[in-house]
């Protein structure tokens, strides 16, 4: 039974920081990988509890709405039926409003946000790696899978696409087994979320896929996002509208030995649109997830004109189709009408070790590093519109890529964020 979680109150001056995060879809629970904490979320109530943590500012604690509504700030939209919602800054880590912030709630696949921005700087995303049958194994019934086949060799660059565009539990399971197996890398993502204070967490399945007492909520899954964002890769996967993915080693007519491909599909409706919705202007990720206990989780960044905002949603009651994209893109809406006008509630806190004034190092890669320091990448542009209503998706471009140097961490800056690019399937 882990130890008691601790809680902690911060001084709106103090300097904000960043993010981390992930998620999947399942219909039945597994084994447990780690110890279940007595707060199971097999069954969630569908009434917050009345202590909460305070971690980023005691009104982040407070059940219900919280938001400082004042002459010239908008009124929040009124048919968000989350149980759990927050509306923040991505870059100063202002929270602009929120909705039982720090409910812990089953995750769903949002989860994998931490299990990228913990694994994501261990292999070079050019590695490859063939997969053992073992590693497929435990694998909950009803996940979501990218289609990894036994003995076939993936890269890293692949597994991620595979964990980002389609949610892969199956993917999630070989970068596990990569990274010393499913108990190592749960331990992992535990640890990597206490650095990150993000208290409400306890992770019991590194995929997201429901279990008992894994638990986290809209504040800690936004640390996750706000971290991993930092993380050039995190980035580009969480952008990617689609891409090709590798299939079975097969001959072709001639006998000679080939390797299929197939395409895969971002599944944040956000990013690639659907029938009933478009793409939102502005959106470069973040990461989805859909449970039987959770429902159906989001964490979103936008830009537009310079204002990068996190927007967090957990469990809508409405069982509409595409309600969690629907009920994020009124808040997006709302936080860039508000922005500059509604006064904090709240912050995103730092890392326990981040050092709000050390200087970020640039290089390339995610993995570690070192290089001079470079002018930072222009904010994106706002979105610009597409044939069709299709619009366009903010990619990840070539440029200035900020690393995380050891225990520094970055706190109050402007991102790196893509230039706005139209959609395009990756390579």
């Amino acid at each position: 039974m882990p130890a008691p979680k601790k809680t902690a109150r911060r001084s709106l001056s103090a300097a904000p920081a960043v993010l981390t995060a992930a998620v999947s879809l399942a219909l039945a629970a597994p084994a447990a990988y780690a110890a279940p904490r007595p707060d199971a979320s097999a069954s969630p109530s569908a009434t917050p509890p009345a202590s909460m943590s305070t971690v980023g500012g005691a009104r982040l604690g407070q059940a219900g709405t919280q938001v400082n509504l004042a002459s010239g700030v908008p009124v929040l939209p009124k048919d968000i039926t989350a149980r759990s919602w927050i509306v923040s800054d991505a870059e100063s880590g202002e929270v602009l409003a929120a909705h039982n912030a720090h409910w812990e709630l089953a995750p769903a696949s949002t989860l994998k946000m931490l299990f990228a921005d913990t694994l994501l700087p261990r292999f070079p995303k050019t590695a490859k790696h063939t997969v053992d049958p073992a590693e497929l194994a435990g694998i909950g019934s009803g996940s979501s899978l990218v289609g990894i086949k036994e003995k076939e060799t993936y890269t890293v660059h692949d597994l991620w696409l595979g964990v980002f565009l389609r949610s892969g539990n199956d993917a999630v399971h070989v970068l596990s087994a990569m990274n010393g197996g499913v108990a190592k890398t749960v331990a992992d993502m535990n640890d990597h979320a206490e650095e990150l204070q993000a208290l409400d967490t306890h992770v019991v399945s590194p995929d997201g896929y429901d279990a008992p007492g894994q638990v986290s909520s809209a504040y800690d899954l936004t640390l996750f996002a706000r971290s991993g964002l930092q993380k050039e890769d995190f980035r580009e996967y969480c952008s990617t509208a689609s891409a090709k993915f590798p299939g079975r080693t097969t001959k072709n007519k001639k006998g000679r030995t080939v390797r299929e491909d197939f395409e895969i599909q971002n599944t944040n409706r956000l990013l690639t649109g659907d029938y009933d919705m478009e793409q939102y202007q502005g959106i470069a990720g973040v990461k989805n997830g859909n449970t039987t206990n959770a429902g159906a989780t989001f964490t979103g960044v936008a830009e537009r004109a310079g204002r990068v905002l996190l927007v967090t949603v957990m469990n809508p009651e409405k069982n509409g189709h595409n309600e969690v994209y629907k009920e994020t893109a009124a808040l997006f809406d709302w936080g860039f009408e508000a922005a500059g006008k509604v006064e904090p509630v709240g912050e995103l806190v730092a890392p326990k070790g981040a050092a709000p004034t050390a200087a970020p190092a640039v290089g390339e890669g995610e993995a570690g590093g070192s290089g001079s320091a470079a002018p930072r990448s222009s904010p994106v542009a706002a979105a610009a519109g597409g044939s069709g209503g299709a619009g366009t998706a903010l990619g990840i471009a070539a440029g200035a890529l900020v690393l995380l140097a050891g225990a520094a961490f970055l706190v109050n800056r402007r991102w790196p964020l893509p230039d706005l690019v139209r959609r395009r399937t990756r390579p």
